[in-house]
């Protein structure tokens, strides 16, 4: 195996190498100290499991596993890399949510084939005492560190308003603009083996467009695979995540795999042609009033604020007053519980549903999101163009993922050189390999 090959395959994250069929157990009998890294260690058992699991990743997907001294070194570079950003991780005091975490943990528990959390904290446990724990503290770990690299990475990120005009310029960008494509979309979801079985579907729309047989062919009892024929469309007719998808792909080519909340897509191109047509977007002029549970508004006293509220404003009396008195959103409250001409995807699904769902001057029930409870009413509706925004948003959103990964690398490469590493095995020392 090539040496970049094998960096590549190193950075995947342990919730993936937890994902084995083979899950390793943790539980350890000895130990040494193979290296320092500022103020943790890495012991020999770490270097060891980690070894073992990259062999089985090797072994499974039929790649070469190089010689076990290099694989050594390798791995326990990786894991210093890792130790120097869950030392960032303690510096910014970032944590993984107990929901996130919960939800990651089941993901994998359903992979191994457990229903539960408690059904898989038995299973694992069985193999040794700890090991449930042990995954997910490793889990919580990943999760910390993925939240680390989002909030310094994008943060390194700058696109000014000349790289995007200039992206638009391009063969790339132009195909962003107001292309009409024709694309096969699949929808691959379920509980188990949802991953594989997206994979398997990529590789039948790589030779069928007959997404419909390819549907029925791999849905199951467990996963459900739903595709469509989508016909010409206007990108921005299409998710911005799929479209941006789209637009690098060659009439003909096949999307890699798309993670999404509800599923993995995946989406093949037919046929590209231009359009003139515009990005007409619905907009709603909305206003609301917004009560939040506090430490001195219990969730039950704030449910029963909004639903007075509501019954006054049923009765006639006036929002902009009732928002200004009472709304804890504190910038609309200040006119009249006003949010603007409000766009599809600027508010949370919640709000978002019951803006579009309300009859225009009429006031919503009162509805629940992360924020607190709402009452909402839309005064004025309007189609708007937003090509030039929709245009811009795409570009940037283009550009940004193109530099995602080379500020990445540029970081992880500045926390290794910053950081104090003594590896105390020269056996294990990369420098000491003249090959490497």
């Amino acid at each position: 195996m090539k040496t970049k090959q094998l960096k590549q395959f190193f950075k995947a994250t342990a919730l993936a190498i937890a994902l084995s069929s083979s899950m390793p157990t943790f539980a350890q009998t000895s130990d040494e100290v193979v290296a320092v890294v500022d103020n943790s260690v890495i012991l020999r058992s770490d270097l060891e499991q980690s070894v073992a699991e990259t062999k089985h990743q090797l072994e499974a997907q039929k790649r070469q596993v190089p010689l076990d001294q290099y694989l050594e070194q390798q791995a326990l570079e990786q894991l210093i890399l890792r130790q120097t950003q869950l030392e960032q991780v303690k510096r910014y005091n970032i944590k993984a949510d107990e929901k996130s975490l919960n939800e990651a943990v089941l993901k994998v528990a359903n992979q191994s084939g457990s229903n539960s959390l408690e059904a898989f904290q038995q299973k694992l446990d069985k193999m040794a005492p700890g090991t449930y724990e042990s995954l997910r503290k490793r889990i919580a770990e990943d999760l910390a560190i993925n939240r680390l690299r989002q909030q310094i990475v994008m943060s390194r990120i700058k696109i000014s308003d000349q790289d995007v005009a200039n992206f638009l310029k391009t063969p790339q960008g132009q195909a962003a603009l107001g292309s009409q494509v024709h694309v096969i979309h699949a929808r691959v979801s379920g509980e188990n083996n949802v991953e594989a079985v997206a994979k398997q579907v990529r590789t039948a729309l790589d030779s069928s467009n007959d997404i419909a047989a390819i549907s029925k062919q791999y849905s199951t009892n467990d996963v459900k695979v739903e595709g469509a024929d989508m016909g010409f469309r206007n990108l921005s007719e299409i998710p911005t995540e799929l479209a941006a998808r789209v637009t690098p792909l060659q009439v003909g080519q096949t999307s890699e795999l798309i993670a999404a909340r509800d599923g993995v897509h995946i989406i093949k191109l037919l046929e590209r042609k231009g359009s003139e047509q515009k990005a007409i977007i619905p907009q709603y002029k909305t206003r609301h009033i917004l009560i939040q549970p506090s430490e001195v508004v219990s969730p039950e006293n704030a449910k029963q604020m909004i639903d007075s509220i509501y019954n006054r404003l049923k009765a006639g009396e006036d929002f902009a007053v009732l928002a200004a008195t009472f709304s804890n959103d504190s910038g609309s409250a200040r006119d009249g519980g006003s949010l603007g001409w409000v766009s599809p995807g600027v508010m949370v699904p919640q709000f978002e549903e019951k803006m579009k769902s309300t009859p225009v001057g009429q006031i919503s029930e009162p509805f629940q999101t992360q924020f607190g409870w709402h009452v909402l009413q839309v005064t004025e509706t309007r189609q708007q163009d937003m090509t030039q925004e929709y245009q811009e948003r795409m570009a940037r959103q283009i550009l940004g993922e193109r530099q995602f990964d080379t500020e990445l690398d540029s970081w992880l490469r500045e926390i290794r050189n910053n950081a104090f590493v003594e590896i105390k095995d020269p056996s294990l020392d990369r420098k000491n390999n003249k090959t490497s």
